[in-house]
């Protein structure tokens, strides 16, 4: 298949393909780069993407911290090819996060809410 093609069964207008979502910048309304979206976490009955995982704060790889942000507080940015949120560097080293080593168990509804109410009381705009 072509590039042409390849590209145009991969976007539209409104849906993307996950393989173009992961690796996609996340942006600071400031403009500050704050990492990238390393995958996304989607609701097995509806369908829906409950969370973008954004990788932040490593270097090359290393000592990065994965943040689950409620898919909701992110707003493509055509202009930037990337998503933007509201929220600073600041505020994501405070939010919930975890390492390489440890994932969190996504089945603990606990753990959801307090990621939920983190992004809730940060000030993020919620669609």
């Amino acid at each position: 298949m072509s590039q042409t093609m390849q590209d145009l069964s991969n976007e539209t207008h409104d849906l993307i393909a996950s393989d173009r979502v992961e690796g996609t910048a996340v942006y600071s309304r400031s403009g500050e780069h704050l990492g990238t979206v390393k995958n996304f976490m989607v609701d097995k009955q509806s369908g829906h993407v409950a969370y973008a995982v954004m990788s932040f704060g490593g270097f090359l790889g290393i000592g990065d911290r994965y943040h689950p942000l409620p898919w909701k507080t992110l707003h493509y940015d055509p202009g930037r090819s990337g998503y933007v949120v509201d929220l600073t560097a600041e505020q994501l080293r405070d939010a919930p996060n975890y390492g390489s080593d440890a994932a969190p168990n996504w089945d603990d509804q606990i753990y959801g809410h307090s990621v939920d109410d983190y992004y809730a009381h940060a000030g993020t705009m919620m669609r």
